[in-house]
């Protein structure tokens, strides 16, 4: 059976940014009252002119440049997104404008966790012998269904596009994984379609509407947060036959800061070994992991044989840990 290699990373470059106080003025709060809570000062906003499509090719090329990978060599796209373009999936946009012709295309939605889960989900076809090239992709543009008005949400989310390329080899580099979801904590955080009837005649009435903007119970959130990603961590580690001393990087879907601290705390792994660029991105949802991971993979802290526990938790709830080698 084949294994899997991690063999490049990318991400979409978003020059707009919003700060914690231009922030400031479109709703009560402050940057202390932000960076005490969340550790973001700042995050990166699409531009009128882009689409979800084209951040998410902006950083599968920068992926298959690093991979040495042309893009017709790819045979799988996943991308994890809750933000399409399209509601009947994003992919095939982004497989057309690669020029990833050989490649099969879809979406796959596990909100914050959706990174984690599409890593995962590709490693399992490579491991089946159905395809030895596979790009994920983990990308949304959060800002589309933000309530600017409310100050609870809308400090903590940004958008974002990261990419990894997955590959045949003879080592297998995922070394463990763990995955849960649980819908009776869904009201915690949600995105929900918001509908009114429309009479077609005297006997029937169909549905109409939209989607409502992000609502959070932020209390709630962080308590499941602090509580189910170390166990889901050490479950995975388990499957590894490892353990959290033997793991060089530790690294967590950007969705607060004092969540990141809390559950390195608690698994014993010192700040130096937890990646973190909130502070400048906030919450990407499905991009805030391979953003990380890019970021430190570019400026050179990860580097080839390191062990890296990610995790990643959101709405759903979802929740999962991949430990994997990068290279």
């Amino acid at each position: 059976m084949p294994g899997v290699s991690l063999v490049g990373s990318g991400s979409a470059c978003l020059s707009a940014t919003l700060s914690n106080e231009a922030l400031s003025h479109l709703v009560d709060t402050t940057d202390e009252w932000i960076v005490s809570r969340t550790g973001i000062r700042q995050r990166h906003l699409a531009a009128a002119e882009d689409s979800l499509g084209s951040l998410a090719a902006q950083a599968a090329r920068q992926a298959l440049a690093m991979a040495q990978v042309e893009a017709e060599a790819v045979q799988l796209i996943l991308l994890a997104t809750s933000t399409p373009d399209d509601l009947f999936g994003s992919a095939c946009q982004v497989q057309a404008e690669l020029g990833a012709t050989r490649a099969v295309a879809f979406d796959l939605t596990a909100a914050c966790s959706g990174f984690v889960f599409a890593l995962v989900t590709a490693a399992q076809y490579i491991r089946a012998g159905a395809f030895d090239t596979v790009l994920v992709i983990g990308a949304d543009v959060l800002s589309r269904w933000t309530d600017w008005g409310d100050r609870n949400t809308c400090v903590l989310f940004g958008d974002g596009a990261g990419a990894v390329v997955l590959q045949a080899s003879d080592r297998d580099r995922l070394l463990g994984f763990e995955l849960c979801s649980d819908g009776t904590l869904n009201s915690y955080l949600k995105l929900p379609y918001q509908a009114t009837p429309e009479p077609l005649n005297a006997d029937l009435a169909v549905q109409k509407g939209t989607f409502a903007p992000i609502t959070m119970n932020g209390r709630e959130v962080y308590k499941f947060a602090v509580s189910r990603v170390p166990e889901v961590i050490e479950k995975a580690l388990f499957r590894a036959d490892l353990t959290t001393q033997d793991i060089d990087w530790l690294l967590l879907h950007q969705a607060n800061q004092r969540i990141l601290d809390a559950v390195a705390e608690r698994l014993q792994v010192s700040p130096e070994r937890v990646l973190s660029n909130m502070a400048d991105h906030g919450n990407t949802s499905a991009a805030s992991i391979p953003l990380a991971l890019d970021e430190a993979v570019r400026a050179g802290r990860i580097q080839p044989g390191d062990t890296i526990a990610a995790a990643g938790f959101g709405a759903g709830l979802t929740w999962g840990s991949a430990i994997f080698q990068w290279g």
